[in-house]
């Protein structure tokens, strides 16, 4: 009609924009003894806001040539043995504190271009090298904190996985609001976003969206409420904590390059 629309195009252009769609099943885990054993996702996201996952993130920011993550003390030494002293940095944590002997502890704080700067970053701590090793043989896995929670989703818009699971580290098994906020606040901006539909396949997906929705604008706060972050206060840790807390400051995505490596995605 002359001036109006045709009602057939108008039903072609939008099966078009439904087509452009994917469908992505989104579960959240508080921690990865609680993920299913029988199966893996296409992608999935481990995170440990406090502090793995923000650490593997400032060290890929800082110019490190790679992460190696280990959830064994002694094999991270016999493989860190294999790479010249100047071209290693060994850092990591067992209840917060350095390991003795190691270079560096669990503090992103602590890795400066100066201090990681073209060197493989081997790290091993108490709960995010578990969450890492767990879902290491599915398809893609990715890190993600807070400090770079915008970079991770930008990443799972443009790959669009069928199946993705946010896997919290916890606390020796147990469950930590901070990781589970970042999970929510990942959730989050995937279910507000027009250019995919987002299956929420659990019910921890919902919880993690109302805790992130409720405590977005005070994360600090919520952080040194939780178990873990009045564990890092009790240890001088409140600079990592205000950094930990930080929202979008770095534009760095930890992608997994074989099992236990991860590099920065280009």
């Amino acid at each position: 009609m002359p001036g109006g629309h045709d009602p057939d195009k108008i039903e072609i252009i939008a099966h078009n924009q439904l087509a452009l769609k994917i469908n992505v099943k989104l579960f959240v885990y508080h921690t990865p003894e609680l993920t299913p054993t029988d199966h893996l996702p296409d992608c999935a996201v481990v995170i440990d806001v406090l502090r793995a996952t923000t650490t593997i993130a400032t060290v890929l920011e800082a110019g490190a040539e790679a992460v190696q993550t280990f959830s064994d003390i002694d094999k991270l030494m016999t493989v860190s043995e294999q790479w010249l002293p100047e071209k290693r940095i060994r850092a990591g944590e067992r209840g917060g504190t350095k390991v003795e002997g190691f270079d560096l502890g669990n503090s992103p704080l602590d890795c400066t271009p100066e201090t990681v700067g073209n060197k493989r970053f081997f790290l091993t701590t108490t709960n995010g090298t578990r969450a890492l090793q767990r879902v290491e043989k599915a398809p893609t896995v990715i890190t993600a904190a807070m400090i770079n929670r915008q970079t991770a989703v930008d990443y799972i818009l443009k790959t669009q996985p069928e199946t993705l699971w946010l896997v919290g580290s916890g606390w020796e098994g147990g469950y930590s609001l901070e990781d589970t906020v970042c999970a929510g606040a990942i959730a989050h901006a995937l279910t507000n976003n027009s250019s995919q539909t987002v299956e929420v396949s659990n019910d921890e997906v919902i919880a993690a969206i109302a805790l992130y929705t409720q405590w977005q604008d005070n994360l600090l706060e919520m952080f040194k409420h939780s178990t873990h972050g009045q564990r890092l206060l009790r240890l001088n840790g409140d600079e990592d904590l205000q950094y930990c807390a930080k929202s979008d400051i770095i534009g760095v995505l930890p992608i997994q390059k074989e099992p236990g490596v991860l590099v920065k995605f280009s």
